[in-house]
């Protein structure tokens, strides 16, 4: 899938390059990440679950819940562009909203089972989206992106994140 440069921010191309090279629609890349997301952590020994691989890098837990957060702010700018809502969506600092969990504390089981309950609601979000949805564009943390750069971005930020954990975390 191809979407035209006028539809996000080039900042957003370091995420997107996981999944724009498909052909797959928005819903198969987000199923798709999912559950290699979750075959990859489900059975993950305890010790590596507070893993960190640095000084002052998050822990294993602590990425989890960063993919969780960003989803969730992710799915409300959606939401509001798909809704031709023009308000332009605030930024957040990823860094202080993991410095104010506690993730580390915890079940893993249970972060994984909140992205997955939390990706399942965002697939039926963007099951109910339009054409005309979709190609809607909105201005969040001072950039432009479509509805639809954002459905695959959900896909390409959580496939980012997983080649981080299989580079650095195991």
């Amino acid at each position: 899938m191809m979407i035209p440069k006028n539809e996000y921010d080039s900042y957003f191309d370091q995420y997107l390059q996981f999944v724009l090279n498909k052909n797959t629609s928005i819903i198969d890349n987000l199923e798709s990440s999912q559950k290699q997301f979750q075959l990859l952590l489900r059975n993950l020994p305890e010790e590596k679950q507070h893993f960190s691989y640095g000084e002052g890098k998050w822990t294993l837990k602590e990425l989890i819940q960063h993919i969780i957060d960003t989803e969730r702010i992710f799915s409300y700018r959606a939401l509001c562009f798909a809704r031709n809502d023009k308000t332009v969506q605030p930024g957040f600092d990823q860094d202080t909203f993991v410095n104010n969990t506690k993730s580390n504390d915890r079940d893993f089981n249970d972060l994984l089972n909140e992205l997955a309950l939390l990706r399942k609601g965002t697939i039926m979000l963007f099951k109910s989206f339009t054409d005309e949805d979709l190609l809607r564009v909105g201005v969040a943390s001072e950039k432009k992106i479509s509805v639809r750069a954002l459905g695959y971005l959900f896909s390409g930020h959580q496939m980012h994140h997983l080649n981080v954990i299989q580079e650095r975390y195991l």
